[in-house]
């Protein structure tokens, strides 16, 4: 009988203890991949192949041209956008000189990265959380989140056109 019963709470302690072995930071949130892998975000598909109308007139092969199947990610954006990629300008210098009116500073990347840190050791949650490694990362950030549907109804009342938000609805 009391075998029975070591067996029983072993075997309960054991399921409590897998329970906890999962990872709880979701992996969308871990922007380095843990794996030597190849990188899901920077692989680009290709573009379908297209049976042309006539295979008597195929264009003459060009070596070293692009193919017609390479991802093109700039010009789709500027053609799923409304507008002409044969118009685009690659950097832009009007955009950059207006960004950058007030100074660039060239150590920008390391002076944000020591500010979120210095933030998230001020928001790594309570005790209990860091010894249960409980995610407080939505909780931390919730302060500079912004509600989109709040946005989207003063830019609304503004006057402002959105073109890419729903239309408004009768209520």
């Amino acid at each position: 009988m009391r075998s029975a019963r070591m067996v029983v709470l072993g075997a309960a302690v054991a399921a409590t203890l897998a329970g906890c072995s999962r990872d709880a930071t979701p992996e969308l949130m871990n922007l380095r991949s843990q794996t030597r892998g190849p990188d899901e975000f920077g692989v680009l598909p290709r573009k379908p192949l297209e049976m042309p109308q006539n295979l008597a007139e195929l264009p003459a092969p060009t070596p070293g041209a692009p193919s017609r199947t390479d991802p093109t990610p700039e010009a789709d954006a500027i053609i799923a956008l409304g507008g002409n990629p044969a118009r685009a300008v690659s950097g832009d210098r009007g955009l950059v000189s207006h960004v950058s009116r007030f100074g660039v500073s060239p150590s920008i990347r390391q002076t944000l990265a020591a500010e979120d840190l210095a933030y998230r050791r001020q928001n790594d949650g309570r005790l209990l959380e860091r010894w249960f490694n409980v995610n407080v990362y939505f909780k931390a950030y919730r302060p500079q989140s912004l509600d989109q549907h709040a946005e989207l109804e003063r830019w609304r009342r503004a006057g402002a056109r959105n073109v890419g938000a729903p239309p408004e609805t009768a209520e």
